[in-house]
């Protein structure tokens, strides 16, 4: 099963574990989970309206006088109790996410961490509720939006803080977010928590057929609808376009400084880095400087190290960050036999069947080869390569 979680208006433990319980995760089985904790915790399911929306909120009733936990009581604990082994693994996970990040926080070891707030019993059951409900709706896979961090201060055990919560900030490096609309504390370090460890991706919705949808109430009124959506779906069935949409981030500066010497230097060792794509378009800035825009495709969470890469290689006292949606087909790179000598191709699956395109340094190196021009070799390659995936069926 493919799920997708939206934090448009933030994400915390309740509004997870509500979203889980909305779509299909009965009150019946999380109370069974955590009744293996052994901390006394009973579940109330209720609907709340938020913005007009109406989604399930989770109260989680504690006995009174529960104590505060190092990071080690709550290992000890999740271990100790008759959970499915891979919902203990992904609860301590999240703690232990949770604990590093608190660690850096106030330079202590992780083992020494005090949870205040996150370590009360109803934060627990939050964790290990979530990690419970992801197995038993059999969710293979977790796409998450960007997560929106609201704006301003929060009060915590450790006095006023801003928002972000550091805590929060920590876990949610090299993670996609944004301000969101709105005031407040809109993603907690749980819910940052949750998120970081069991998200396999962020982006938009993937391909699904969608089987389900699960709403999550937040606590409070928030400027918008203070919900978290889950998508629930099954992969696209066999024989339907194999392609896949991935949030990438467009980077950009308008260089009249460099030469193209530097230029195409600063192309390759970008591309080194990891960049997905580099290119360049000629433009004619101020004062009629002839000049050029470098662009760069990253993912998200290689493009602030990709901009530095750029300000480093070019000199450019700045560099523009988009984030866009691409759309790319299934493709692999295959070496094959030919009679012209062995060559790697791609191969990509087209919607009205499969393509293939010789790799251009190949098709140069056989064309110096045998004394042919580029076009020439080209075509032969293609018919050749064409008739080999469709006697092996590769294609």
């Amino acid at each position: 099963m493919i799920a997708y979680l939206d934090c448009s208006s933030g994400i915390s433990g309740d509004k997870f574990l509500g979203a889980l319980v909305d779509a299909g995760f009965s009150s019946a089985e999380l109370q069974s989970g955590l009744d293996a904790l052994g901390l006394g915790v009973r579940v109330s399911v209720e609907t709340a309206v938020r913005g007009g929306i109406a989604g399930t909120a989770i109260r989680l009733n504690a006995q009174p006088g529960q104590p505060s936990r190092t990071w080690s009581d709550i290992r000890s604990l999740i271990e100790r109790a008759d959970l499915p082994d891979p919902v203990k693994t992904r609860s301590i996970a999240v703690f232990a996410a949770l604990a590093e990040a608190e660690a850096r926080v106030h330079g202590v070891a992780a083992d020494d961490v005090h949870f205040h707030e996150v370590g009360a019993s109803d934060s627990i059951a939050d964790i290990v509720g979530t990690c419970l409900g992801i197995i038993v709706l059999a969710i293979d896979r977790l796409v998450a939006s960007p997560i929106a961090l609201g704006s301003g201060i929060v009060e915590t055990r450790h006095g006023t803080l801003p928002v972000p919560a550091p805590a929060t900030a920590e876990l949610l490096a090299n993670v996609p977010v944004e301000g969101g609309t709105g005031s407040g504390e809109l993603t907690t370090p749980t819910g940052a928590a949750l998120v970081k460890t069991l998200a396999d991706s962020y982006g938009p919705p993937p391909a699904m057929t969608l089987r389900a949808v699960g709403r999550g109430a937040g606590s409070r009124e928030t400027e918008l609808p203070n919900v978290a959506s889950l998508l629930l779906g099954e992969p696209p069935e066999e024989g339907t376009p194999n392609d896949s949409r991935e949030l990438v981030v467009e980077l950009a500066t308008n260089l009249d400084h460099v030469t193209p010497e530097r230029m195409a230097f600063a192309a390759e060792a970008l591309l080194e880095r990891g960049a997905l794509d580099v290119w360049q378009e000629p433009v004619v800035m101020k004062k009629g400087r002839a000049a050029w825009v470098l662009h760069v495709l990253a993912t998200p969470e290689s493009a602030a190290d990709l901009a530095e890469e750029v300000m480093r290689q070019t000199g450019t006292l700045g560099v523009r960050m988009s984030t866009c949606e691409r759309v790319t087909l299934a493709r692999e790179v295959l070496e094959f036999e030919t009679s012209l000598g062995r060559v790697r191709a791609k191969v990509a699956q087209m919607p009205d069947g499969s393509s293939v395109r010789p790799e251009a340094d190949d098709v140069a190196r056989l064309a110096r080869e045998h004394r042919l021009t580029f076009t020439e070799v080209t075509e032969i390659l293609r018919q050749e390569i064409a008739s080999q995936t469709l006697e092996t069926g590769d294609a």
